[in-house]
């Protein structure tokens, strides 16, 4: 029991249940297409856009959202953008409401409302952990954190083709209430979580956010690409039914979900550089394989380490963004997962490379993963040890 004068270890549950939001809400819409379709009475195309208009305003309000809340207060900041999403869920749930024109720009507006409103918790949420958890302990905590993403990611088709057999609008009830909850009980810091700090701008200018954010760009080409690609590989290799091979591809995210902790512990123990650099790498080659695969077994197989590698790939690249810029930590870490889902933009480019040969869209985006080592892998210097001009 800790006495009076000891201060309460913070709670830091609610970080991991909002990283599982993030990818969550993000990919809800997946399996609802149809249904959302016709519930906005528009078509599909219009409807998959829903997408897009959750990630770009995600990856454009990424690059300053860190830096903004060292100029806010991390409470402010994470309790406002708990409050953005909120107030995008409850958008989305009302736009079939309201008149018929006005639908789907209402549920597209809501959508873009929920992607700014992540991008000004997940940075935080990270800056958090490293404040709250041990030096000796963080891997292991990044890990977990990882890994809750990894599992939205995985969960949300199940989550939301399970809400549009009844109403699509209960899929953003539920992220809706999350955001609420995670408002109030998110912790924002020992000391000062409201206290504004000065915010260095200038300072993310430097190799270490641009090395982080390289590396964190090639390896999610490579995590999203498997995605695209092994689904296509299971459809006309094995001619798997839809069901079939979104089973096939959901290991993905259950290896991730499953490896987390004890990649991050892993970490802590061999180096958090040396580790994350082998990550990659057999991601590369796990990605590379695909391409080979004679059977539905070693695809599944292949997708575990995959998933596995490429969890283990985040927590390197979070930990990087973390280290490079003393003075605006937060900022440093929101401009490299900006560049990172960047990446998910660049994987349609690997699909005029599968119409040529399957392996050679397989080794180009397990190529990049290990392109991404080499960068993780160059000496680059800090700010305070390069001599002033």
């Amino acid at each position: 029991m800790s006495s009076p004068s000891t201060p309460a270890r913070p709670r830091v549950w609610p970080l991991y249940v909002g990283g599982f939001l993030g990818p969550f809400g993000g990919a809800v819409t997946n399996t609802m297409l149809p249904e959302l379709a016709q519930a906005l009475h528009t078509d599909l195309t219009a409807a998959s856009s829903a997408v897009t208009w959750y990630m770009l305003p995600f990856c454009v309000t990424l690059l300053v959202s860190g830096s903004l809340a060292q100029r806010w207060g991390r409470g402010r900041t994470i309790r406002g953008g708990f409050g953005l999403y909120l107030v995008g869920s409850l958008v989305c749930v009302l736009a079939q409401q309201l008149p018929v024109a006005a639908e789907v720009p209402a549920f597209m507006a809501g959508r873009a409302v929920q992607g700014m409103g992540n991008a000004f918790t997940t940075p935080v949420m990270v800056l958090l952990l490293s404040e709250f958890v041990a030096g000796q302990r963080l891997g292991g905590a990044l890990g977990l954190f990882a890994s809750m993403q990894a599992a939205g990611q995985a969960f949300s088709p199940l989550v939301g083709g399970a809400a549009a057999d009844t109403d699509y609008r209960l899929a953003f009830a539920f992220t809706g209430l999350a955001a609420l909850l995670l408002a109030v009980v998110t912790p924002v810091g020992r000391a000062g979580g409201d206290r504004s700090t000065p915010t260095s701008w200038r300072a993310l200018a430097n190799p270490r956010v641009a090395q982080s954010s390289a590396v964190a760009f090639a390896a999610q080409v490579t995590a999203t690409g498997i995605t695209v690609l092994a689904a296509l590989v299971a459809t006309d290799r094995f001619g798997l039914s839809p069901t079939a091979r979104g089973l096939v591809v959901a290991f993905y995210g259950v290896a991730g979900l499953v490896s987390g902790r004890f990649a991050g512990r892993l970490a802590d123990r061999w180096g958090m550089r040396r580790f994350g650099i082998v990550a990659l790498l057999v991601l590369g080659v796990a990605m590379a394989l695909v391409g080979l695969t004679p059977a539905v077994v070693p695809l599944v197989a292949l997708l575990a380490v995959i998933g596995a590698a490429g969890t283990a790939g985040r927590i390197l690249t979070n930990t990087m963004a973390l280290r490079s810029t003393p003075e605006n930590p937060g900022g440093a870490t929101s401009v490299t997962m900006a560049i990172q889902f960047l990446g998910s933009a660049a994987v349609p480019a690997l699909l005029p490379l599968y119409a040529v040969d399957p392996l050679l869209a397989t080794a180009t985006a397990g190529g990049v993963s290990a392109l991404g080592a080499l960068v993780a892998a160059l000496p680059v210097r800090p700010a305070a040890d390069r001599p002033a001009r």
